[in-house]
């Protein structure tokens, strides 16, 4: 029999999977697309690392962007669309903690962008010959990354009322930090002034430490990397349990 934040957990799961088409195939589908024109256009125009094409070096970054992108709208747009439809309501008269909630919506949400990723890899490897030097690093960076963005959706999908609020998130928060990451390029790449920009965002740091995972070289240090990222889940997750406990815009 499964416990209160399980059986939360397993109907988020649920709910994306029933539409796996549209919330599991079409990323991985776009992802593609991202690889075979910018692959193609950019392959002999590009440098990147040593000993590494711009195809190969482009596909863990589409990876874990695709990763980041679909854990955090599948915990957004959970929460919105529930406010919407009134069914919030079913959720709140149940004896879950703040706590339950937490990790039901968190952990659905990084299922997803780790199966989404998954997908993407063994579609795109295939274009790139993928080695991958340190598994332990690309597992760890893809968890931590999703777990931060499912944590960094619960937060807009309380805040948010309605669908063009969160969309309003995504189009000036989440997608330009995503494509201002290194995804698409080295940041050593870049004027300097736009390579300390860069050290500040968080996106940057997921990126490039689940790049160091395949071929063992990044912009910066993989362990410089993990602290980040792990200080900024811990700062993200505090703030979402506090506006859980609160009932932030959802006891009213």
């Amino acid at each position: 029999m499964m416990i209160g934040w399980q059986t939360l957990f397993y109907k988020e799961i649920l709910r994306f999977w029933k539409v796996g088409f549209q919330t599991v195939a079409a990323p991985v589908l776009t992802a593609l697309m991202y690889m075979l024109i910018f692959g193609h256009v950019l392959q002999d125009r590009v440098t990147v690392f040593d000993g590494v094409s711009y195809t190969r070096f482009l596909v863990p970054g589409l990876v874990m962007m695709s990763m980041l992108q679909n854990a955090f709208a599948n915990s957004a747009s959970s929460l919105v669309q529930s406010k919407i439809m009134g069914n919030l309501v079913f959720v709140l008269l149940t004896p879950l903690s703040h706590w339950a909630w937490f990790w039901a919506y968190v952990l659905s949400a990084a299922l997803r962008g780790l199966v989404v990723g998954l997908g993407v890899l063994l579609v795109t490897a295939w274009f790139a010959g993928l080695s991958m030097d340190h598994p332990v690093w690309i597992l760890t960076f893809a968890v931590l990354g999703s777990a931060l963005l499912g944590a960094l959706g619960v937060i807009a999908g309380l805040w948010a009322d309605k669908f063009d609020q969160l969309a309003a998130f995504q189009n000036f928060v989440i997608m330009p930090m995503t494509f201002l990451s290194g995804v698409f390029y080295s940041i050593h790449s870049l004027p300097s002034f736009w390579q300390a920009v860069s050290h500040f965002n968080p996106f940057f740091y997921m990126i490039d430490g689940f790049r160091y995972g395949f071929f063992g070289q990044s912009d910066v240090s993989p362990w410089l990397s993990l602290s980040i990222v792990g200080v900024a889940l811990f700062g993200v997750s505090a703030l979402t349990l506090n506006l859980l406990k609160r009932g932030y815009k959802i006891r009213h």
